[in-house]
């Protein structure tokens, strides 16, 4: 009786759970999951990006904590979302969004580009 309690109130909770913007606690399904401080958190890892898809909601900012795990720096180059930015080998930079358009924005590590690359896709 009791698990069918907790169960219950978990279902619930989680089914409490919508909204579009992208933050600590309440997130949709759709959108990559943010942290506590609600940053996306991409592990840079054998010159890899992961998740190398981030789904993000448009019209909303967004900040992406890269966590370069790798020896060597990387940098988070984007033509299509303005951006650029050299992550120290075993550091972190937070790479800020400003609201974007629906659509998908690649991404690559400049240094690595076959194989760290990936992409933001706004819905």
């Amino acid at each position: 009786m009791a698990r069918s309690f907790i169960y219950a109130l978990i279902l619930l909770a989680i089914g409490a759970g919508g909204g579009a913007a992208i933050s600590a606690g309440a997130q949709n399904a759709k959108y990559t999951s943010a942290d506590a401080s609600g940053q996306i958190v991409v592990i840079l890892q054998n010159h890899a990006f992961s998740p190398a898809e981030i789904r993000v909601p448009a019209g909303k900012r967004v900040q992406i904590l890269v966590k370069n795990v790798d020896a060597t720096a990387e940098e988070f180059d984007s033509p299509a979302l303005k951006v650029e930015k050299v992550i120290g080998g075993g550091s972190e930079g937070v790479v800020r969004l400003r609201p974007l358009d629906p659509g998908s924005y690649p991404f690559t590590g400049e240094y690595h580009s076959d194989t760290a690359k990936g992409v933001v896709v706004a819905e």
